[in-house]
């Protein structure tokens, strides 16, 4: 009858339950393990009052009376001179278990009744006698600390304790009671509401019993806890290591090493930790630590198996699936998040959020239809949910109603339009211009993106430099030069120390070919803070600039501080790309083969050795085959239509070369490649003059662009075409007058 009701739990001064941290087995009460619990997690084990608190109350005095009437008999006494070792730790044991367990029957009384004070001070009294029988026990410990609290008795129990450590500093038992009331008092870390001075103390103490008993495990992980709140990660790294010298697998110390690793962006350290520990005993818990850390280093792919792990582990956890579905879809497998999130939707239909992401895949993948019938459901459950109304601008823009998307957004921003506005706020109304600009910005209407562009600033002063970036990328798109110089050095002047405005002032010297100047400048901001990044970056401005050694060793520098499969991925590719540039066309093939090796669908990269093989004319049916894959994968993507379109036009199938040229010049309408490929399927197709008319458009867009992109070869080719298709159009037209004749 004992046990049964010690599977109660006590309740919280407002009436609802702790979390019960034993069961039927009573050693539970003395191997106590709390590990690191991410945020999003379900607790799946949680259990309820089964009972009503009088009907709990009742069973609860009965076994009190059966306890202090029967059970009082047998209450354990202290060992006897010759007893044996094992025998006397088994009677301690059992007395603190006795002691315990009235302790804790009072204790529920004492919350089954108000907080009744005389129950409280019995249930006090049998917890310091368990704890004289089971001093090292920190469970014991934090059980009495909780109990002084609820009573409001914490003056008594910190007086109490202090006075037992003037009488006897090597009290350790009493240093746990004050460290367990300390850290108590503490407040919330997770909310930021810390009382450092209650840390100071807390961590005093448990520094104090560490030095006398090293081996103590339990104080160990106490005190790499409170290094960590105080923001320590040297001592909270130490604390969590003297536990782990103890016990080399413990689930605590090992995530809580990977906590500090984490904090102090030591990523693939905390991904090592937690591999360890999921490894030995993997649970939901731990398997979702160790997926946040991968979705932190941006390794989608392990994030997602991991996921699928959990899952398999908790099959019924929907937020451990709507993990797994985000980062499936991160990793560009979009059939397979269509089939979780449809999945998800099925169970709980009414989650706007899940509908949005289904319609976003379906829109990817150019069903329309799809995506607006999920983006309706969304929108019938929440019409006037901000989400719900720029999801409709985005469906609107992917089904090229340009117009619409705009009357969309701007009704958005007239609908939220206010005087002032909290940061939340500021934060949704920046988005929402920035999208309206880009919308203008890629059809063409600059002026109208320029200004959109510079409202961030208005509404948000901090957004200042995203505004200016903006705007310095439309000015270049707009062929307007001058402008985006003016521009980018009046933003560099007013925001020296902004990274993406020195970023944007590089790039556009990198256009105007001073790559020397571009790359000095990028160089600055090389300080160990994104320089991966950085270093892409000044590879980028070396190839514009043509100067592929120099790009290789930015490359290299840039592979060391990769991380991640994608990281890599992306410095594997981008060494292909510049391999082929160098007409080194077996070494950029084995390169590309490296990244499909390790994605299969890596969409870029199926499409740029596709796209190869078909302009030289190699192996034309295989690279029909990584062409369409890759367009399969990202459908709306110009330059995969227009490398299709290609592929199709070298194996002279004209009419689906035509087709998918056309539909990539709408979709990227200042290429001059797509233009100079269009052209060449109409001239092939005896379309002369339509031919003449898209290597007018190409060569219109040549001319346009930066000093650093001109091509001469191109150049020259166009104009070769261009001649040889007037002059046939001079013969054409001076034969039809002969015949006229």
């Amino acid at each position: 009858m004992l046990l049964h009701i010690l599977q109660f739990t006590r309740p919280k001064d407002d009436g609802s339950e702790q979390f019960p941290r034993y069961r039927r087995d009573p050693s539970a009460l003395y191997n106590k393990n709390e590990g690191f619990d991410p945020p999003g997690l379900e607790v799946g084990e949680r259990k309820s009052y089964s009972m009503n608190r009088l009907a709990k109350t009742v069973l609860l005095a009965l076994c009190l009376f059966v306890l202090t009437s029967g059970l009082g008999l047998a209450q354990p006494t202290p060992p006897t001179p010759g007893q044996s070792e094992p025998d006397s730790k088994a009677s301690e044991k059992a007395a603190a278990y006795y002691n315990f367990a009235l302790g804790h029957l009072y204790a529920d009384l004492s919350g089954a009744f108000g907080n009744r004070n005389d129950y409280a001070t019995k249930a006090i009294d049998y917890y310091r006698q368990a704890l004289k029988y089971d001093p090292s026990s920190a469970f014991l410990s934090e059980e009495l600390t909780d109990l002084y609290i609820q009573a409001g008795r914490i003056k008594d129990a910190v007086a109490e304790a202090e006075d037992r450590i003037k009488q006897d500093p090597d009290n350790l038992d009493a240093r746990r009671t004050l460290g367990h009331i300390y850290a108590r008092l503490i407040g919330d870390p997770q909310q930021g509401r810390v009382n450092d001075e209650m840390v100071r103390h807390a961590i005093e103490q448990y520094q104090k019993i560490t030095e006398k008993e090293p081996k103590d495990i339990e104080s160990w992980l106490k005190l790499g806890g409170l290094e960590r709140i105080n923001h320590n990660s040297a001592d909270a790294e130490k604390a969590y290591k003297k536990a782990l010298d103890q016990e080399a697998n413990n689930e605590e110390a090992l995530t809580g090493l990977a906590m500090v690793y984490s904090e102090v962006g030591d990523t693939p350290h905390a991904i090592e930790m937690l591999r360890l520990v999921t490894t030995k005993d993997p649970n939901p818990r731990t398997l979702s630590a160790l997926a946040t850390l991968f979705e932190q280093n941006r390794d989608y792919t392990s994030a997602a198996e991991v996921w699928r792990q959990a899952l398999r582990m908790d099959p019924e956890n929907s937020r451990i699936k709507r993990a797994l579905a985000q980062d499936v879809l991160f990793t560009d497998h979009f059939d397979d998040a269509l089939k979780l999130y449809n999945e998800i939707a099925a169970a709980d239909p009414h989650d706007i959020q899940i509908q949005l992401r289904i319609s976003e895949i379906y829109r990817h993948n150019g069903d329309f239809a799809k995506a607006r019938a999920a983006f309706a459901k969304a929108k019938e459950v929440e019409p006037d949910n901000l989400e719900v109304r720029y999801d409709e601008v985005n469906l609107l823009d992917a089904e090229g109603k340009t117009d619409e998307a705009v009357t969309a957004l701007r009704k958005v921003l007239d609908d939220t339009a206010k005087k002032s506005y909290n940061e939340s706020e500021k934060n949704s109304r920046t988005m929402l211009f920035e999208r309206l600009g880009m919308l203008y910005r890629n059809a063409g209407r600059y002026p109208e993106a320029v200004e959109a562009f510079r409202q961030l600033a208005l509404v948000d002063a901090a957004s200042g430099p995203r505004s200016s970036v903006e705007v310095i990328e439309t000015y270049r798109m707009a062929r307007e030069i001058p402008k985006a110089q003016a521009e980018a050095d009046a933003a560099l002047k007013k925001f020296p120390n902004d990274r993406m405005v020195k970023l944007a002032h590089a790039s556009l010297l990198s256009d105007l070919g001073k790559t020397d100047d571009a790359v000095a400048e990028l160089r600055t901001l090389l300080t160990g803070d994104h320089d991966r990044e950085t270093n892409l970056t000044i590879a980028q401005v070396y190839e514009k600039g043509k100067r592929y050694s120099d790009m290789a060793g930015a490359l290299e520098a840039a592979e060391k501080l990769s991380q991640s499969k994608q990281d890599k991925q992306a410095v594997i590719f981008m060494r292909g790309a510049m391999l082929e540039k160098m007409k080194n066309f077996e070494a950029a093939e084995a390169e590309f083969r490296k990244v499909l090796a390790l994605e299969p669908d890596h969409a870029g990269a199926l499409n740029y050795l596709g796209y190869m093989l078909a302009d030289r004319h190699e192996r034309l049916e295989e690279a029909q085959k990584m062409i369409s894959r890759a367009v399969e994968l990202d459908p709306q993507n110009g330059a995969y239509l227009d490398s299709l379109g290609w592929v199709y036009y070298q194996q002279n199938r004209l009419d689906q070369a035509a087709d998918y040229l056309q539909r990539a010049v709408q979709r990227i309408s200042k290429d001059p490649t797509i233009h100079d490929h269009l052209g060449d399927v109409y001239f092939k197709q005896g379309k002369i003059r339509e031919a003449v008319a898209q290597w007018e458009n190409s060569l219109k867009e040549v001319e346009s662009n930066s000093q650093a992109d001109v091509e001469p070869a191109e150049l020259a080719s166009i104009n070769k075409k261009l001649e040889g298709a007037r002059v046939r159009m001079a013969k054409e037209a001076l034969l039809q007058k002969e015949k006229q004749r």
